[in-house]
């Protein structure tokens, strides 16, 4: 069916663009969303976005850097008057912009990674203190460093032991961004554990953690502290991991045997064969070749392609690597053809009909699990039919914790 709106050239919301680069698109939308949950504002996105140069990393780092300078400056400036409700909004604003000028940007040795993202939790924590909102920050031991961490208490659970949420988010957003899934949670009583794991937020671009493909080796640290936290009913503890935490969540969960529940959103089986479903076709080729004809072509592409020449140097960064060869190795590592039959816990799997980054992923994995299971799948009735629900984080809370709610 064909919008009336020229602005809408498909037949649903999500033909509305923004921005003309598929990523930068959805990553704007993605901080548009959180308004809903006072963490950003619809004309300050918009500002930010009529300033952004397709493909430019740098219009992008700076647009979100003034605007979140200029939010955090009011904040302040309301905090020494004392008035501190407007206080502690501004600089929940300013975190999220702080946040979102690194969702980008991808050069590592650039002083402003460290310093953006340093600055973005020091608004944070005192939007927590002004606003009273019940978020700790909590170390979690990883190895000879630590997990940054941020533990939300339910006020509903008063005194009583609760079940615990613990939620990672994926390849480029912060969990704090992800206020549907810990917000969500204490308002139904839930205890939620927000982490930054290896190759996201502080703990790449402070701690310089890059990703790793065994999963099981970062979740057991976090579930060893989970279960010693007051006020934790250790029987009912859930795992979720969204975008590519649906590949990393699912691989967990096949070894670590103390949660009760796991969430894949969306589902990914095979981390290698979607991202190699969405670039060139020689690429998949080159790869049979071996390094020195692959790495070849990867440069050619990137030659040709700034939105593949983003990504492979986005990712070999996260993912603490030097060539693109290496870099496909670590995505072909992603795979849970063999370990999918290990889960036990029961699990959600999320798909959505417009996925576009790991299109049939979910499905592959609902296939491939034998444990208590179960497939949701948002389409254009439920207007969540975008990777991660981008748009629409209610209908997300809605349906994930209606499912939660009869299993944790």
């Amino acid at each position: 069916m064909t919008s009336p709106n020229p602005l809408f050239p498909g037949a649903h919301w999500t033909s509305l663009r923004l921005i003309g680069d598929d990523v930068m698109d959805d990553q704007l939308k993605h901080q548009i969303s959180m308004g809903h949950y006072g963490m950003s504002d619809l004309g300050e996105c918009l500002e930010v976005a009529r300033q952004i140069v397709v493909d430019d990393e740098e219009s992008w780092m700076r647009a979100w850097s003034d605007m979140a300078r200029r939010i955090q400056d009011r904040a302040e400036a309301a905090e020494k008057k004392g008035r501190t409700v407007s206080a502690g909004d501004a600089y929940l604003r300013a975190a999220t912009y702080w946040r979102a000028s690194l969702l980008h940007f991808s050069f590592p040795d650039d002083p402003r990674i460290k310093d953006n993202a340093l600055t973005s939790y020091q608004c944070y924590d005192r939007y927590l203190e002004l606003a009273d909102y019940p978020g700790e920050y909590l170390k979690i031991p990883y190895e000879d460093s630590f997990l940054p961490s941020y533990l939300y208490r339910s006020p509903l659970a008063k005194g009583r032991p609760a079940p615990l949420l613990i939620f990672f988010q994926g390849r480029d957003a912060w969990p704090e961004d992800t206020r549907w899934v810990y917000d969500g949670a204490i308002r139904r009583g839930y205890h939620c554990l927000s982490v930054q794991c290896p190759g996201q937020g502080l703990a790449l671009r402070v701690n310089n953690l890059p990703f790793r493909f065994d999963w099981e080796n970062v979740v057991t640290p976090i579930v060893d502290v989970a279960v010693t936290l007051d006020g934790v009913d250790t029987d009912r503890i859930g795992l979720m991991g969204l975008s590519f935490g649906g590949y990393l969540a699912p691989r967990a969960a096949a070894f670590e045997k103390r949660l009760k529940v796991c969430i894949a959103n969306p589902g990914v089986l095979q981390w290698g064969a979607s991202i190699k479903s969405n670039l060139p076709e020689v690429l998949g080729h080159a790869l049979e070749e071996g390094p020195e004809a692959f790495n070849a072509a990867a440069e050619m592409v990137a030659a040709h392609s700034p939105v593949a020449k983003w990504f492979m140097r986005d990712s070999s960064w996260k993912h603490g690597v030097s060539t693109p060869y290496e870099l496909f190795q670590q995505f072909d590592a992603c795979d849970l053809t063999d370990v999918a039959g290990e889960i036990e816990c029961e699990t959600l799997v999320i798909d959505g009909t417009e996925e576009r980054f790991s299109a049939g992923e979910a499905r592959r994995l609902y296939d491939a699990l034998t444990c208590p299971k179960d497939f949701l799948e948002f389409d254009e009735e439920s207007t969540a039919q975008l990777h991660c629900q981008t748009g629409a984080h209610a209908t997300a809370a809605e349906f994930t914790f209606d499912w939660l709610d009869d299993r944790l």
